[in-house]
């Protein structure tokens, strides 16, 4: 979450008089993540956050979002929920950008993950695959998948290297790797595809939610769960942590077995999700637009995994016996 588009207290009152919320008490941003602007929102009917769609996201996705977590909900995840306004619309515009109202979701977010909080949050990602299997109504294609790191590399270009020396070339040579060898026939459905911590929320140490679909789309299953090895496992110091491996692993396949090509897959799919991060990391970080309310984050710690990946043997590595499910 951030803030790039400021909305006047005047929009926002005229964009609210079209929904049963009641009258505003207070809205502020919220700092936190890259990707859209966010305000968190107090009304006469409780809390709430406005989101305004910016940069990455296409317009023509939204209604994937909105009907992924109205269906998600359905089936007991526990997720936002989009307001609907008078006329039962969920989407509108503000301030000249796409916005949608949703539910507050309870809880906090863990800055430090124990096993415990991934073993939480490996059943989540399972039950979250299961629950998303009928979606079929819209479908999203993931525009961050191995043929979108490409363009995104080309938007950094040399500039790369200010952030680190040999980056281009580094992720050059990666690129060319994960482009030849990257799996297109393992299992696929609908995948979160950004399930970091601060997208996880806890209360009384039970994983009480899951936030911020906007990255949902459809895509490898055991991609997603590569996307959660690198953001739950690692410790600061850039070490993989294969105790809390071992529990997200043993977690998710209690409720989703994985099969022995999505294990053997592991590997070469958390290089990708690593160098996924890294790259769009990267593109923020050198373009930053003036003025904006948002703190970067840094690429190079997505450079460090993806080193870590590439020294990668064996599945076990992460904490997983190949073709043994636990």
């Amino acid at each position: 979450m951030a803030v790039y588009t400021d909305v006047s207290p005047e929009e926002l009152e005229a964009f609210l008089a079209t929904y049963d919320l009641g009258r505003l008490r207070a809205f502020k941003g919220i700092a936190e993540g890259v990707e859209n602007s966010n305000y968190l929102l107090q009304t006469e009917a409780g809390s709430f956050i406005l989101t305004l769609y910016e940069k990455r996201v296409n317009p023509a996705d939204l209604p994937f979002f909105v009907g992924l977590m109205e269906h998600l909900a359905t089936r007991g995840i526990d997720c936002p929920q989009p307001v609907r306004n008078r006329e039962g619309v969920a989407l509108g515009t503000l301030a000249g950008r796409p916005a949608l109202i949703a539910t507050f979701l309870l809880g906090t977010s863990v800055r430090r993950p124990t096993a415990a909080n991934c073993a939480a949050l490996g059943a989540a990602l399972a039950g979250l695959h299961k629950a998303g299997a009928d979606f079929t109504a819209l479908r999203r294609a993931n525009a961050l998948s191995v043929a979108g790191w490409r363009p995104l590399y080309e938007q950094a270009g040399e500039r790369a290297d200010t952030v680190a020396p040999g980056l281009s070339a580094l992720i050059a040579d990666e690129l060319s790797v994960l482009e030849a060898r990257w799996p297109t026939d393992l299992p696929a459905g609908v995948i979160h595809a950004d399930l970091f911590p601060d997208n996880v929320f806890f209360t009384d140490g039970r994983l009480s939610g899951l936030i911020d679909f906007y990255f949902g789309c459809n895509d490898l299953l055991a991609y997603d769960v590569a996307i959660c090895l690198n953001a739950w496992c690692f410790e600061p110091d850039g070490a993989f942590n294969q105790t809390k491996g071992r529990a997200l692993l043993a977690a998710y396949q209690g409720e989703r077995p994985l099969g022995a090509d999505e294990i053997a897959a592991l590997p070469l799919l958390a290089r990708g999700a690593a160098l996924r991060f890294l790259l769009t990391r990267l593109v923020d970080w050198l373009n930053v637009p003036p003025g904006a309310l948002v703190r970067p984050h840094d690429p190079l710690e997505y450079l460090r995994k993806l080193r870590f990946h590439r020294s990668v043997t064996s599945p076990r590595d992460y904490g997983i016996i190949e073709g043994v499910s636990p």
